[in-house]
């Protein structure tokens, strides 16, 4: 049971990161004064997409997600890559042309809120096994 949750807290996280990406991007290119994630229901969905990437963390620190012990280290790879996505497309999101820029940074912010918490607490178990075995 456990192990499903984890499943679909997983693709749903993935699912509305990407939904919401998109809708940021196009608030952004519509008002870019009024940017999805500034306001309070944006801010309310960022909070969704970081509790369902800490329940897809806390499920894999646990064992029971759908990230196994082997797709640990290329899963903390893919996730700061994720990361770094952002950074680099939240900078360049003017200098691409016209929608790209706006839906790359959209889709890599939303991403970023959902894949940092569960990024983080892999890394921070990872490294307890490493200084565990030393």
């Amino acid at each position: 049971m456990v192990g499903k949750l984890a499943i679909y807290a997983f693709i749903g996280g993935v699912a509305l990161a990407i939904i919401f990406g998109i809708y940021q991007a196009y608030t952004i290119e519509k008002t870019p004064t009024d940017i999805f994630f500034a306001t309070n229901t944006g801010g309310i969905i960022a909070w969704l997409l970081v509790i369902i990437g800490v329940i897809v963390g806390i499920l894999a620190v646990m064992g029971k997600g759908t990230i196994t012990k082997a797709e640990v280290p290329g899963f903390l790879t893919a996730g700061i890559a994720l990361l770094v996505m952002y950074a680099v497309f939240g900078t360049l999101g003017g200098a691409v042309p016209y929608l790209i820029g706006s839906l790359l940074s959209g889709i890599s912010l939303s991403l970023a809120f959902f894949m940092a918490p569960a990024v983080g607490l892999l890394a921070l178990k990872a490294t307890w096994d490493i200084g565990k075995s030393v």
